[in-house]
């Protein structure tokens, strides 16, 4: 199963990178980007997902608590499927109140993306789903109700279960490993709350429930936040990375924004380079050979202290991770794959 779903999109892209190399229509030329970028990030969400239940069968699953409303988190996610198209071919009603807990605001959308994501996989074209927010005996109360394929008696009790589908035929209509289920129970038994099923059966639809201890009052309204100019201003930039290929797509990406890109392959040299250029920003690869990332952070700000921004580009994304750049001398830690908005944010409030 993990080969089947690993090896689809990657057959895509594959496919979408040949019609690039040989085509000369620019409809097709558009149509092979958007197959890149969609696969793509279905490939990281595969990736993250087995990372984030081996993480959960380890006990090593971090949450970083603070007062949150439910229903504006539900509000975020349906916001984010719908500008991503996700929700034109299904009937979303939302029935929700402000009720707030104290949570991790990632996992608890986490939560709800793959409860709306599990109920839109298994809907077919037409059905509704119900999203709803309650206070209910002291507990905030979330349920996704759909009209889609339902669940088998037999299947129920094992249905947040690692690697559980319903659909085993070898065409896999819905495609997925079977791991947001139980990303779920695990997250909310995190939040001490719990997760359940329910289904009349097959073809009949299929209810969620999660219920998770409410906080007895609100907190107050946050002061308005000032928005950043959307412009960003041409900045000197040092990438320090020694994958040739991630290399050149992000000077490529950062010279289309208007920037200055200078490049280093390894650790030694892209300490000389920034001694020499004293760059805005250095963008450093934490996995580099010789001396690694931490080691490079620490000698440029040894002797550029203040004078250039540092952002750490990991494949590693816990807590500790975050705390090690943060030691090391690092402003900024953007996990790979780095997501290109959220670059040019980091580039943007780096001259503010």
């Amino acid at each position: 199963m993990l080969g089947h779903e690993l090896r689809n999109p990657l057959g895509a892209i594959t496919s979408a990178v040949s019609v690039l190399s040989q085509s000369s229509s620019l409809e097709h030329d558009r149509r092979a980007r958007e197959v890149i970028a969609h696969q793509t990030e279905h490939l990281s969400r595969l990736v993250a997902d087995l990372l984030d239940v081996t993480r959960g069968a380890l006990g090593k699953i971090e949450l970083v608590r603070t007062r949150i409303d439910v229903a504006a988190a539900v509000r975020r996610c349906l916001a984010t499927l719908d500008s991503a198209q996700k929700l034109a071919h299904h009937v979303v009603a939302i029935e929700v109140e402000p009720v707030w807990i104290e949570a991790d605001g990632v996992r608890l959308e986490q939560i709800v993306m793959n409860l709306l994501s599990n109920s839109l996989k298994f809907t077919p074209r037409g059905g509704s789903i119900t999203v709803s927010v309650r206070l209910e005996a002291g507990e905030a109360v979330l349920r996704v109700a759909d009209s889609g394929s339902g669940i088998s008696p037999e299947l129920l009790p094992s249905v947040f279960d690692l690697f559980v589908q319903g659909d085993r035929k070898l065409d896999r209509p819905t495609s997925g490993l079977g791991v947001g289920l139980s990303l779920v129970r695990r997250l909310v038994e995190l939040h001490g709350g719990q997760v359940e099923a329910a289904s009349p059966g097959e073809g009949r639809g299929s209810v969620f429930t999660v219920r998770l201890p409410a906080l007895a009052d609100a907190p107050p309204s946050p002061e308005p936040r000032v928005e950043a100019s959307p412009r960003t201003p041409r900045q000197r930039i040092l990438v320090v990375e020694d994958n040739a290929d991630n290399r050149e797509m992000m000077r490529i990406l950062l010279e289309s924004a208007g920037h200055e890109v200078h490049e280093a392959g390894d650790g030694v040299n892209g300490v000389e380079l920034a001694v020499q250029l004293e760059p805005d920003v250095v963008l450093i690869d934490i996995g580099l050979p010789g001396i690694d990332g931490y080691q490079v952070a620490r000698q440029i700000r040894s002797k550029l202290r203040d004078r250039s921004r540092l952002v750490a580009l990991s494949g590693y994304g816990q807590t500790k991770d975050k705390q090690r750049a943060v030691d090391a001398g690092f402003d900024e830690h953007l996990l790979k794959p780095v997501d290109p908005a959220r670059l040019l944010t980091v580039l943007e409030a780096s001259r503010d």
